[in-house]
């Protein structure tokens, strides 16, 4: 499932533009790999803060085993790490050195794990049977990958090999992760300790718990203007769920309204409670118990092809055809 999808940004600089597409590729075969996988929650570009530190993740999977952060580089020409696991590329005919994609990766890990280790306790059950011993994310699996562009030419006959098998083309990044976690068509259970399997596993109560909790704490940098207009209740599709739309931003990303959810079953405003289900994002009704989803067809051209995403308590409903994106609210 993908929990947040990479934003584009418009910009004039080749570099920045180079990079942003290194980004998007990795995104697009990710997508096509785990969008509909009950346990691969994919996270493209987020930005952590802990302990007056920044972690910016170019691509964070969470999966039933533990986490694998991925860190994109937009390489034209040749790359290569001496053993000394110094990196340097070639561009225009010459060599420049480079910092190490790995090294950057590996402390962005070291602060996801700091900040999820700090909050074990709410995050993760106790232990079955032994209710005095909390559950911790040591064990889990933790791995750092760098997708580079497919473009580039790896000199791998040189580069120290622990090094070697973390550089992965875009067009093999599923390949590669996939392999790393090595999930099965079915889910661990208790049963498993007396199975082949013994890693230790995140439950669909714990994985839903670290994605919101991830959500929760990834930084905000876009900011919405004032509200200018007003366009019509309309009911959409016929799920008998009503929006109220409000054009608040005229951005380089399309119009951006203000989408009010309204319960598909008593047509309340004002009891709706957010929530997060394997499924994706939906408003609990605290009067009638009713789930409704926030996915709704796009309010501009009707497609259905819409995606949720949520930064801190900010949700976003993204029209995948015509771009326009709209911001959800709801009266709790």
């Amino acid at each position: 499932m993908i929990i947040k999808d990479k934003v584009k940004i418009n910009s004039s600089s080749p570099m920045v533009q180079a990079g942003q597409k290194q980004e998007l590729d990795v995104a697009f075969y990710l997508r096509r790999a785990f969008k509909d996988h009950d346990q691969v929650f994919v996270f493209n570009d987020i930005k952590l803060l802990h302990n007056d530190e920044t972690a910016q993740i170019d691509h964070l999977i969470v999966h039933t085993f533990g986490f694998i952060l991925i860190e994109s580089k937009s390489i034209t020409g040749e790359v290569t790490v001496n053993q000394y696991e110094e990196w340097s590329r070639s561009y225009n005919g010459k060599w420049y050195g480079m910092p190490s994609p790995i090294k950057q990766v590996e402390l962005q890990k070291d602060l996801l794990k700091q900040l999820l280790r700090e909050h074990d306790s709410t995050l993760l059950d106790k232990i079955l049977g032994l209710e005095t011993l909390q559950k911790g994310f040591g064990g889990r699996q933790w791995e750092q990958l760098c997708a580079i562009s497919s473009n580039a030419i790896i000199n791998r006959e040189n580069t120290p090999k622990h090094i070697a098998k973390k550089l992965i083309k875009s067009e093999f990044i599923v390949d590669t992760v996939l392999q790393l976690m090595k999930l099965s068509s079915a889910k661990p259970s208790p049963l498993s300790f007396f199975k082949a399997e013994t890693r230790p596993w995140f439950n669909s109560d714990e994985m839903i718990k670290i994605c919101d909790f991830i959500l929760q704490n990834s930084t905000v940098e876009e900011k919405v203007e004032e509200a200018t207009s007003k366009v019509l209740l309309e009911k959409v599709d016929n799920t008998a769920v009503k929006v109220e739309a409000t054009v608040i931003a005229d951005t380089a990303c399309n119009v951006l309204t203000e989408l009010k959810i309204t319960c598909k079953e008593c047509h309340k405003q004002d009891m709706l409670e957010p929530r997060w289900g394997k499924f994706g994002y939906f408003v609990r009704c605290n009067n009638c118990a009713v789930n409704t989803p926030m996915k709704v067809p796009c309010t501009c051209c009707n497609s259905k092809n819409t995606k949720v995403s949520k930064k801190k308590e900010c949700y976003t409903l993204i029209c995948q055809d015509c771009e326009v994106r709209s911001s959800l609210s709801y009266a709790d």
